[in-house]
């Protein structure tokens, strides 16, 4: 793969993330009854960054998580594994009945990651609502899924592939194009 572009440095990504924060406080009309839950594995990392902005603005403690929807995948079963698939641990510190579910992912594509997403969350609780923040959003939609919180639109063709690096994770904030 060819590198085509960076399109998020480490700077455009706080601001992106601390817009976002603002956006979900005034939606939400506060913090009460919010939940934060990253999909794993880059979700995580941005829904902490988000929870700790929110909480720094509101001045009040908001709940987080972090979802695994590894066994919610509608691909699982047309991938052939020498052994199970890894399996990381769901951990949401509440119950998430009644209350307002943040999903936060890296990247929006096709919306297949979200809609196992949703399964994962409704098998631990009925919220009142769900709503979903991501950092990219890229098109190419196969559901019928929005997106409430955007980091940055990123018009892409088929042939790109958008990677988010985070510095917990890849030691480095950036998203970048690849032209494969």
């Amino acid at each position: 793969m060819e590198r085509k572009a960076t399109v998020l440095d480490d700077a455009a990504i706080r601001r992106a993330l601390t817009r976002i924060s603002h956006e979900i406080i005034e939606k939400n009309k506060g913090v009460e009854d919010l939940v934060l839950v990253g999909i794993k594995t880059r979700g995580v990392p941005i829904a902490d960054r988000l929870k700790d902005k929110i909480e720094s603005i509101e001045g009040q403690e908001i709940s987080g998580g972090e979802l695994d929807i590894t066994l919610y995948r509608d691909d699982l079963k047309n991938k052939s594994y020498d052994e199970e698939p890894d399996v990381k641990e769901t951990n949401i510190s509440v119950d998430i009945t009644h209350k307002k579910v943040i999903l936060v992912d890296d990247v929006l594509y096709t919306g297949r990651t979200v809609r196992a997403a949703m399964d994962a969350l409704m098998d631990l609780g009925r919220p009142s609502q769900i709503q979903l923040a991501v950092l990219v959003d890229r098109g190419h939609r196969e559901l019928p899924i929005t997106a409430d919180y955007v980091g940055k639109n990123i018009p892409t063709s088929q042939n790109e592939v958008v990677t988010v690096g985070l510095s917990e994770t890849d030691k480095l904030d950036e998203v970048v194009i690849f032209e494969n």
